[in-house]
């Protein structure tokens, strides 16, 4: 507060400090950011996950949706995460593209949220959010209230920041060349390309708006000037949006695409009529007709802008949401449906970089990108015994290559958890991170299986020229089709939380152990037959046995994970997950 009385006592006795001045407003700029950073990280922590299942049960159709993109954000605080989120349940096939189109437009809505915040006059109280959230962060033991102090900590600072600025810029109102600066930013053009360029290099419309909220409570912003300065924060997301979007999937881009046409149309449809916007925003604001000049503009314009931000918002989702189809076609021009076929690379698909500082967003990604991993696992399994049996050289050297794809992506899920692991996770979070790194490990370890032992068993039975019995084939494809079935069921599990499944592979344990068995003693009986090659023939029938039963011993263990997904973390040993944590950094 020393600064702030040093900078009020120049400003009294008619000087200027302009090194003083740009001190503190830089720095209550730092400070404003920095909070805004740690609240958004907390409630991303501790929110993330529950806003994802919001959006799965609100986009039903178009307004619902809307309503589900402005909690969302709201929540988050970033449009670019309910992006991301949207564009996951569109790979996912969960959500079309029409249906994303209103979560989009509610995202918009939701980012208004900051302004209306900082507009309401609570400064005072700015170092008391600090201290309470300080206290609640370092005196709870419960992970998800220390990030709830986090976030109160840093709402705090965002206020803090905000006071540092407007003290910074108070004496500034008898400074005319400044304020000559803000007078050339009257015409709004310059003001949404001032405000654009800024939005774009700090990658927050919540502080451009906040910025522009603190200019206001000095009375250094008009209200149409402010409403130009808005809309400039909405283009300048639009470089968010676009920059996210270079190298993601067809659909990131299209979701990128309709964020910059709503952006873009919405200013282009308000820019003749601020001055009415502001003539309406005025009649349903509060007024102050006891104050006057710079007094009156700076009790008033504040919370005009705030309203002028957030009706602005409200009326184009109003409008636009009615052209959806005519919005998806447009895209669908823009961004045309690629030959899916036609590319043989193998990527991930929900792991975004983005989300990595939303850990339970980022962890429910890896749940979708494991279960692609998994699809590639089941299919080897299912097809391996029938090429084993009656396929040719090429067809498991095709199996081969599908193995090849199984480890590229098994090496990004492992890098995108390696990264994570580096976040400030909750306890639960951990659990779920080292369980889910088991079982990309599992699944991986599945698909060794299919190429290092039942290839091999295939490639030998070739060589050799040898047929196994009838009766022999019987008792192993019995086998095989229990395994598949335990795959399959255990990833189904994991993909849909489904104990049930996840039970009933586990509880299959003893069948298929008994199964086993039987056809370990089939073979030695079978190992004294009369037959040519009988020797070789006996090791390429036991290897194919040794294979079905680890895969179903990996199958039980993701089966476990599944069934125990929800479990109580205090019932899991920290030491487990020390030790998968640093697995994962090594």
């Amino acid at each position: 507060m020393e600064a702030t009385n040093t900078i009020l006592s120049l400003a009294d006795s008619g000087t200027l400090d302009v090194a003083q001045i740009f001190m503190q407003l830089l720095g209550g700029l730092a400070v404003f950011l920095f909070g805004m950073e740690l609240m958004d990280d907390a409630l991303k922590r501790v929110a993330g996950a529950k806003m994802k299942d919001l959006l799965a049960k609100l986009t039903t159709n178009r307004f619902t949706g809307a309503m589900a993109g402005t909690v969302t954000t709201m929540v988050v605080q970033s449009s670019s995460v309910t992006t991301v989120l949207v564009v996951g349940f569109i790979s996912a096939g969960l959500m079309s593209l029409h249906q994303s189109i209103g979560v989009i437009m509610g995202a918009n809505i939701g980012t208004t949220i900051t302004a209306q915040i900082v507009a309401f006059k609570v400064t005072k109280y700015a170092l008391w959010m600090v201290f309470i959230g300080f206290i609640v962060k370092f005196t709870s033991k419960n992970d998800k209230i220390q990030q709830y102090g986090l976030a109160l900590l840093g709402l705090g600072l965002v206020f803090y920041g905000l006071t540092m600025m407007s003290a910074a810029t108070k004496p500034l109102r008898s400074y005319q060349p400044f304020i000559d600066m803000l007078q050339s930013m009257s015409n709004p053009f310059y003001g949404i390309l001032a405000s654009m360029i800024f939005t774009g290099i700090v990658q927050s419309s919540s502080a451009t708006t906040g910025i522009i909220i603190v200019l206001a409570s000095q009375g250094f912003v008009t209200l149409e000037a402010g409403i130009a300065l808005a809309f400039g924060a909405n283009l300048g997301t639009c470089v968010t949006a676009m920059l996210a979007a270079i190298g993601k999937p067809r659909e990131a881009v299209q979701a990128a695409v309709v964020h910059v046409l709503f952006n873009v149309g919405g200013v282009v449809l308000w820019f003749l009529f601020i001055p009415q916007l502001a003539s309406f925003v005025t009649s349903m604001s509060p007024a102050y007709p006891d104050l006057v000049g710079t007094d009156r503009l700076a009790a008033e314009t504040p919370r005009q802008i705030a309203n002028a931000h957030t009706m602005f918002n409200v009326i184009n989702t109003f409008i636009f949401i009615w052209l959806v189809d005519p919005f998806a076609k447009i895209v669908q021009w823009l961004v045309p449906q690629r030959d899916e076929m036609a590319s043989t690379e193998v990527e991930s698909r929900y792991l975004d970089a983005l989300l990595l500082e939303t850990p339970g967003l980022a962890l429910e990604q890896t749940r979708l990108e494991l279960g692609k991993l998994g699809v590639y696992v089941r299919q080897m399994v299912y097809q391996i015994l029938p090429t084993v049996l009656n396929g040719t050289k090429e067809e498991l050297e095709t199996i081969i290559k599908a193995d090849e794809k199984v480890d590229v992506l098994h090496g990004e899920i492992f890098a995108y958890l390696g990264q994570l692991s580096r976040e400030n996770l909750l306890t639960e979070q951990s659990v779920r991170l080292s369980n889910y790194m088991a079982v990309a490990n599992y699944i991986e370890d599945i698909g060794n299986r299919v190429k290092i032992t039942a290839i091999d068993a295939g490639m030998a039975k070739l060589s050799h020229n040898v047929e196994m019995s009838e009766n022999t084939q019987k008792v192993i494809t019995e086998i095989h089709d229990k395994v598949v079935w335990a795959v399959e069921e255990s990833l189904d599990a994991l993909a849909k939380f489904d104990t049930g499944k996840a039970e009933a592979v586990i509880a299959a344990s003893h069948e298929i152990d008994q199964m086993i068995q039987n056809a370990e003693n089939h073979l030695t009986r079978r190992l004294g037959a009369r037959e040519p090659n009988r020797a070789i023939l006996f090791r390429i029938e036991y290897e194919i046995v040794e294979y079905l039963a680890r895969t179903y011993y990996f199958a039980e263990r993701i089966a476990q994970v599944a069934a125990n997904i929800e479990t109580d973390v205090s019932t899991i040993p920290d030491a487990e997950v020390v030790e998968a944590l640093g697995h994962i950094n090594t």
